[in-house]
């Protein structure tokens, strides 16, 4: 059995066993809804989740790609300056340490409680995520194929791009792979903090009233997607980086 016919059997064993005890032990919706009550809210809220998802993924992905090109840059930049570098790690270590939600509210003060700022924020936590991963790559590099290569003649950018870079690769595919689940879940967050449109919106406004039911199912829409946009990435690595 290969790992995603494991999974899916599991996934499958886990609804079973939780819509039997919602009905076996009479659990009320406002503590744990049933699966197949969550499916039900997804399909007849459909009209109002497609949309949601639609902008909230739009605002993932967008800000996930900015902050990626953004974080493999930069560590490409401080990965040539090691003087930079020594200034400058432990402060992105120290921003990257804060939490999501002590950044969202000052993006939103700043640009608005419209799309750009959810963007923004994806952009600023995948960025530090990507660029933290692609500088660890960049620099545990074997000295003695940098020797090597010197000893050809090889200048910096040649050794950046033949032996740097490749090496680099795993590392990268590791952080572009973790920080589709970290942008889904800083749009989210940030959509509950101030918007309008979004899922984050749509399960803020669904507790407002109460409920539960489409909270539970604007969940099932994020989580869904959150493991597409995963997999999409898992899939692309395989294929980049076939040797690892």
């Amino acid at each position: 059995m290969t790992a995603a016919l494991r999974g899916l059997a599991g996934g499958l064993i886990l609804l079973l066993g939780w819509e039997a005890a919602v009905r076996l032990f009479a659990i009320p919706p406002w503590i744990l809804p049933a699966p197949s009550g969550i499916l039900a809210t997804t399909w007849t809220a459909r009209a109002g989740l497609l949309p949601a998802a639609g902008m909230t993924l739009a605002e993932a992905t967008g800000g996930y790609a900015i902050g990626a090109v953004l974080g493999i840059l930069l560590a490409i930049l401080l990965s040539q300056a090691a003087m930079l570098r020594r200034v400058l790690l432990p402060v992105v270590v120290i921003i990257n340490s804060v939490p999501v939600a002590a950044y969202a509210p000052l993006a939103l003060l700043w640009f608005g409680t419209g799309a750009t700022s959810k963007v923004i924020m994806v952009a600023f936590i995948v960025g530090f995520t990507v660029f933290l991963n692609a500088l660890d790559g960049l620099t545990r590099v074997d000295p003695a194929g940098i020797a090597l290569l010197r000893s050809f003649g090889a200048g910096r950018l040649s050794i950046l791009w033949r032996l740097r870079l490749p090496s680099a690769l795993p590392a990268i595919a590791v952080g572009l792979r973790v920080s589709t689940v970290r942008a889904m879940i800083v749009a989210i967050v940030t959509e509950m903090l101030g918007s309008q449109l979004g899922l984050g919106w749509t399960i803020f406004e669904a507790v407002l009233q109460i409920d539960f039911l489409r909270v539970w199912a604007a969940i099932l829409v994020a989580s869904v997607m959150s493991l597409a946009f995963f997999g999409a990435i898992t899939l692309l690595e395989r294929r980049v980086v076939f040797w690892k």
